[in-house]
C-alpha cells in the first residue's frame, strides 16, 4: 500500500494520469489490469530528465536565465560603477583670531545659519581699551606733527629775520667805525689848527659850525634809529643790548652837537683860549680814538651774528627732519589703530557661509585660543566623490550621466554627471605616499578620485551630508 500511494504521488508529480480506482475487479477485467499495472510500472522506471513536464521547466529556466545573462551583459558593458563613493561638501571650520572669554553663543547644533548671521562674541574690553590707547597716541602724534611742521616755519623766518638784522647791525657797525674814524681825523685836524694861533681859531670857528650842522644831523639820525630800535625792542624782534647801543649812539651824537655848539661859542668869544681848544680837542681826537675801537668791536660782534644768522638753512634742516620723522611716526600709530580695530572685530564671531551648524565645542565663558576649531558650517552645496579603480577611469568622460544610489534613500534615484577626475591617485595624495622602489613590490590595482554632481540640488526630504555612502552608476555608452 506504501509504494501503490508513493507511486501515485509520483505520478501526481509527473502530470501522468492517474487511473480510476475501481472497487469491483471483475473476472473478465483481469487481463486489462494486469496490462494497466505493467504499464504503470514502465512510467515508473522512467528518468526524470526525460519526463517532458521537466523538460519544459528546465528549458524556460534557461530561457530566462540567458535573458538576465544578456541584460546584464549588455548593462554591464554600458555602466561603470563602484561601492567606494560618498557625499561630499564644503565644510568650513570656524576659529576666532583672538583670544579671550566667549561671552555669548547664538546657535545651537544643526542649525540652519545665513551668510553673515552673527554666531559668537568674545569679550571686547581688553580690545576696546588697546584701541582707546592707539587713538590716543595717534592724537598726541598728530599734534607733535603740527608743532614740528609749526616750528619749520617758524624756523625760516627766524631765520629770515636774523640774516637781515645781522647784516644791517653789519653795516650800522662799519658805518660807526667810519664816522668815528672820521671825527678823530677832524680834532687831529683841530689840534694843529688850534696852534696856528687866532687864524685858525677863527677857521675852526666856522669849521665848528659846519660841525654843528653835521652833528645834528648825526643826532637826528641816531635819535630816529633809538626811536626805530624801541619800537622793534617793544615787538620783542631785538635785543635789549642793541637798544642801548642805539641809545648811547643818540646820546654821543647828541653830546657831539653840543660840543660843536661850545666849540663855536668858544671860538667865536674866545680867539686867544687857542691852547684850550687845542687841549679839548686833543682830549676829543683821544675820545674818538677810543670809540672807534668800540664800533670795531661791534662790527666784529656783527659779523659773528651773521654767521650765525648764516646757519638758518641748517636749522630749517633739522626741523624739516623732526617734522619728518613725526609724520612717520603718524603712519605708524595710524596703523596700531587699524590694527586695534581689527581685533576688535574679530570679537564677534560671522558665519562665513551659509549652511547647518555641526561639531560645535563652544560655550559661553569658555576660554578659546587663536584658531581653536569652535565648529563648522555644511553648506548646501554637496557632490559625491567615487573612488574608480584605475582600469574603469579610461572609460569615463566629463559630462556622462550618473545614477546615484543613496544607502539612506534606497527608494530614490538621484541624477548627476561626471564634472571632472582628480590628477592622481587617491593613495599619491595621502600622507605618507606610496615608495614602490623596494624589491618585494606587489601591485595594488589603485583608486582615482572622480567628481560627480548632482543635475539638481537634493529637496528638505532627502538631505545629503558629507560622509553619507553613495553608489554610483555611470553611463559610459
Amino acid at each position: 500500500m506504501v509504494e501503490e500511494k508513493e507511486m501515485l504521488e509520483e505520478l501526481e508529480q509527473t502530470g501522468v494520469e492517474q487511473p480510476e480506482p475501481e472497487s469491483v475487479v471483475s473476472p473478465d477485467s483481469h487481463e486489462e489490469s494486469v496490462e494497466t499495472e505493467h504499464e504503470t510500472t514502465e512510467t515508473r522506471k522512467k528518468p526524470l530528465y526525460r519526463r517532458p513536464a521537466f523538460l519544459a521547466v528546465a528549458g524556460l529556466v534557461l530561457i530566462i536565465g540567458l535573458v538576465l545573462g544578456l541584460r546584464y551583459w549588455t548593462y554591464a558593458r554600458a555602466h561603470e560603477s563602484t561601492d567606494d563613493a560618498f557625499v561630499d561638501g564644503t565644510v568650513v571650520q570656524l576659529s576666532p583670531k583672538v583670544s579671550g572669554y566667549v561671552t555669548k553663543v547664538y546657535v545651537r547644533d544643526n542649525q540652519e545659519v545665513k551668510e553673515g548671521d552673527l554666531i559668537a562674541e568674545i569679550d571686547a574690553r581688553d580690545y576696546e581699551a588697546r584701541l582707546e590707547q592707539a587713538r590716543a597716541a595717534l592724537a598726541a602724534g598728530e599734534a607733535r606733527l603740527r608743532e614740528a611742521r609749526t616750528g619749520v616755519e617758524l624756523t625760516r623766518a627766524t631765520a629770515r629775520a636774523n640774516v637781515q638784522q645781522a647784516s644791517a647791525t653789519v653795516q650800522q657797525a662799519r658805518s660807526a667805525v667810519a664816522s668815528q674814524s672820521a671825527a678823530a681825523s677832524a680834532e687831529r685836524t683841530r689840534i694843529t689848527q688850534a696852534g696856528a694861533g687866532i687864524a685858525t681859531a677863527q677857521a675852526n670857528a666856522a669849521q665848528a659850525q659846519a660841525q654843528v650842522t653835521a652833528a645834528e644831523a648825526e643826532a637826528a639820525r641816531a635819535n630816529a634809529d633809538v626811536q626805530r630800535y624801541q619800537e622793534l625792542f617793544s615787538k620783542d624782534e631785538i635785543s635789549r643790548q642793541r637798544l642801548d647801543q642805539a641809545t648811547a649812539v643818540a646820546a654821543t651824537a647828541n653830546a657831539q652837537v653840543t660840543a660843536a655848539r661850545q666849540r663855536v661859542a668858544a671860538a667865536e668869544a674866545q680867539v686867544n683860549e687857542a691852547r684850550s681848544a687845542q687841549a679839548t680837542a686833543s682830549e676829543t681826537a683821544r675820545r674818538a680814538q677810543t670809540q672807534i675801537g668800540g664800533a670795531q668791536a661791534g662790527v666784529n660782534e656783527a659779523l659773528g651774528r651773521l654767521a650765525q644768522a648764516n646757519t638758518a638753512p641748517q636749522q630749517v634742516a633739522v626741523s624739516q627732519a623732526q617734522a619728518e620723522t613725526a609724520g612717520a611716526s603718524i603712519e605708524e600709530l595710524r596703523a596700531a589703530v587699524s590694527q586695534a580695530e581689527l581685533e576688535l572685530s574679530y570679537t564677534k564671531l560671522y558665519a562665513p557661509q551659509a549652511g547647518r551648524v555641526t561639531r560645535k565645542a563652544v560655550e559661553e565663558g569658555a576660554l578659546v585660543q587663536v584658531g581653536q576649531p569652535l565648529l563648522a558650517i555644511v553648506s548646501g552645496d554637496v557632490w559625491v566623490t567615487a573612488n574608480f579603480k584605475e582600469s574603469q577611469v579610461g572609460k569615463l568622460r566629463q559630462g556622462q550621466a550618473v545614477e546615484l544610489y543613496v544607502d539612506a534613500y534606497p527608494d530614490k534615484v538621484f541624477k548627476g554627471h561626471v564634472d571632472s577626475i582628480q590628477a592622481g591617485t587617491g593613495s599619491a595624495f595621502s600622507l605618507i605616499p606610496p615608495e614602490n622602489a623596494t624589491g618585494n613590490y606587489v601591485k595594488v590595482v589603485q583608486r582615482v578620485p572622480v567628481k560627480l554632481v548632482f543635475d539638481e540640488q537634493p529637496d528638505e526630504q532627502h538631505m545629503l551630508a558629507p560622509g553619507m555612502s553613495v553608489e554610483p552608476e555611470v553611463r559610459i555608452k
